[in-house]
C-alpha cells in the first residue's frame, strides 16, 4: 500500500472506494480497522474463530454498503455495523433436532443475549455521555480509554501538561460515573 493512502482520512478513503473504485482504499481501511472489528466480534461472540468469520463478513458487507450509503463518521459507523452483525448472529434461532437443542453452548449464548443488549444500551449511553463532557475531558478520555494512549502520549498530541491530562481523565471519569449512577437510580 502506498504511503499516500495511509495519509488520507477515513472519509476520503471511503469516497475513493465508493466513487472511484480504488481497491487500495478499502485495503487501507481494513489495515486500519480490521483488528478493531475483530475485537468487537470477539467481545460478542466469545470465539476467535467465530470472530474471524464475522470480521470477514463485515468487510464483505462493506464492499456493498460503502457504495450505497453516505457515511459521515466511518469509525463509529463501522463499530455499529460490526456490533449489529454480531447481535444478529446471536439472535439466530437454535436448531432443534429430535426435540432437543442442537448445541447447549448456543443456548447459553442466547440466554445471555438479553444481558448483552442491556449492556450495549449502557455502552451507547456512555458514548453519549462522553460526548457531553467538556472538550479537554472528552479528548483525554477518548485518547486514554479508546486509543489506549499513555498520559505522556496524550500530552504530546494535545499540548496539555501531563498533570492536566491526569486531571482531565480523573474529572471526566467522575463525571461519567455520576451520570451512569443517575441512570441506575432511575431504573431502580
Amino acid at each position: 500500500m502506498t504511503a499516500d493512502y495511509k495519509k488520507l482520512s477515513d472519509e476520503e478513503l471511503v469516497f475513493r472506494y465508493a466513487h472511484r473504485n480504488e481497491q487500495a482504499a478499502i485495503n487501507c481501511l481494513f489495515e486500519r480497522y480490521g483488528h478493531q472489528v475483530f475485537g468487537v466480534c470477539v467481545k460478542y461472540l466469545h470465539s476467535s474463530e467465530a470472530a474471524k468469520d464475522a470480521m470477514q463478513q463485515v468487510f464483505i458487507k462493506l464492499l456493498e454498503d460503502l457504495r450505497k450509503f453516505e457515511i459521515q463518521h466511518f469509525k463509529s459507523w463501522l463499530y455499529q455495523v460490526s456490533k449489529n452483525h454480531c447481535l444478529m448472529q446471536l439472535r439466530k434461532p437454535i436448531p432443534v433436532i429430535n426435540n432437543q437443542f442442537a448445541d447447549i453452548a448456543d443456548m447459553a449464548s442466547h440466554n445471555e443475549l438479553h444481558y448483552k443488549i442491556e449492556e450495549e444500551k449502557l455502552y451507547d449511553k456512555l458514548e453519549a455521555f462522553i460526548g457531553q463532557l467538556g472538550s479537554e475531558q472528552k479528548t483525554c478520555i477518548e485518547m486514554f480509554y479508546l486509543q489506549k494512549l499513555t498520559y505522556a502520549e496524550i500530552a504530546a498530541k494535545t499540548g496539555y501538561a501531563v498533570s492536566q491530562v491526569k486531571s482531565a481523565i480523573q474529572n471526566g471519569r467522575r463525571n461519567l460515573k455520576i451520570k451512569l449512577e443517575a441512570i441506575r437510580e432511575v431504573k431502580s
